[in-house]
């Protein structure tokens, strides 16, 4: 299975755009912090504001079920799904290409020949 650029994907899908995606309506904003029900363990009220994201450093958590991490961990636990597959779809919903990493050569290292004698 090829590895998949983790970095690249958070720096090409924004945490809004996967907000956006679970259609989050935040009851609160400050500044670059939405607050609003949780996505995740399905907070019982619509004015709920256990869940926090804060846009600009991508970075989410619930103050209730104790989630937390940034976009890529936010579509998997809403999803439950590993992060490869998650990561997986959630480019194939935003229709963008999957960015992997190199493969590693495999070279072949040889130890010097003891000498005889």
């Amino acid at each position: 299975m090829p590895s998949i650029d983790y970095r690249a994907v958070r720096d090409a899908v924004p945490l809004r755009r996967v907000l956006e995606l679970l259609q989050f309506t935040p009851v609160r904003r400050r500044g670059d912090e939405l607050r609003g029900p949780c996505p995740i363990h399905g907070s019982h009220s619509p004015r709920s504001c256990s869940f926090s994201a804060n846009v600009q450093k991508h970075a989410f958590r619930c103050f209730v079920c104790g989630a937390g991490g940034n976009q890529l961990d936010l579509w998997a636990r809403v999803n439950h799904l590993p992060l490869y597959a998650a990561t997986c779809d959630l480019c194939q919903r935003l229709g963008i290409e999957v960015p992997l990493l190199p493969r590693p050569t495999n070279q072949t290292h040889r130890r010097p020949a003891m000498p005889s004698g």
